[in-house]
C-alpha cells in the first residue's frame, strides 16, 4: 500500500496523542511502518490538539505535519466548525466522527456527500467510553471503530497495542470499549456488515482481553 496518512482532531484530555500512538502500534504490529506525532501547542484541558499517524509498507522519511489526511478522527464535534478539520482531505478519504447527531445535524451533510459511500461514520464515542471505561476518553472507542470501517488495520492488532498501552483492568475496559466501537460500525454497515460467525469471533476476541 502507498502511505495512509491519518490526522486526528480533539481537546486536551481527550487522550488524542495517545490514540494516534496506539494507531501506529497497531500497525507495527501487523509489520508495517507507521510514525505518531502530536502538533504541539497549547497543552490546556480543553484545549484543540491534533495528532499524526502514518503508515505504510515501506520505510518512512517524512516527519512533516499530515497536511493531505486519507483519513480524519474527529474526537470532538465542537470542532467541526471552529477548527477546519477537514483541510486536504483526499477525495476518496474517511471521516470519523465522535457524535451521536447525523450529518445533517451537524452540518457537514454536503462536505461528507462528496466522499465514496460508507466512507463517512459517526458514532457516541463518549457515551460508549463512559459505559465501558467510566471516563469520557473515547480514543480507545475510535480506534476500534477506525479498524471497522477503513480496514487500515484488525481489530485484534488494535487490541493488542491497547494491551501495550495499558495494563490490568484499564487494559480490559479499554479493550472492551475499542471492541464496542469497532461492534457499532460493522453491525450498522447494513449489506457491509460482518457474517454472524465474524461477529461472534469479534466478541469471543474481546472477552479474552
Amino acid at each position: 500500500m502507498e502511505v495512509f496518512q491519518v490526522r486526528i482532531h480533539g481537546r486536551g484530555g481527550q487522550g488524542v496523542v495517545t490514540a494516534a500512538e496506539m494507531l501506529a502500534v497497531a500497525a507495527f504490529n501487523e509489520g508495517k511502518y507507521a510514525q505518531a506525532f502530536p502538533s504541539f501547542g497549547s497543552e490546556r484541558m480543553g484545549a484543540p490538539v491534533v495528532a499524526f499517524c502514518r503508515i505504510d509498507d515501506q520505510p518512512i522519511r517524512s516527519r512533516e505535519p499530515v497536511v493531505k489526511p486519507d483519513a480524519l478522527i474527529i474526537q470532538d464535534p465542537t470542532l467541526l466548525h471552529s477548527v477546519d478539520v477537514f483541510s486536504g482531505l483526499a477525495p476518496n478519504g474517511y471521516v470519523l466522527v465522535n457524535s451521536s447527531r447525523s450529518f445533517e445535524e451537524l452540518g457537514i451533510a454536503d462536505l461528507v456527500r462528496s466522499l465514496p459511500d460508507g466512507h463517512a461514520r459517526s458514532l457516541p464515542a463518549t457515551d460508549l467510553a463512559l459505559a465501558h471505561l467510566g471516563r469520557p476518553i473515547p480514543n480507545a472507542v475510535l480506534l476500534g471503530a477506525f479498524a471497522s470501517f477503513t480496514g487500515v488495520i484488525d481489530l485484534a492488532s488494535a487490541l493488542s497495542a491497547i494491551r501495550e498501552r495499558f495494563a490490568g483492568a484499564v487494559s480490559d475496559k479499554n479493550c472492551a470499549a475499542a471492541t464496542a466501537g469497532y461492534q457499532a460500525l460493522a453491525e450498522g454497515f447494513g449489506a457491509q456488515g460482518l457474517p454472524a460467525q465474524e461477529t461472534k469471533a469479534v466478541r469471543q476476541e474481546a472477552a479474552t482481553c
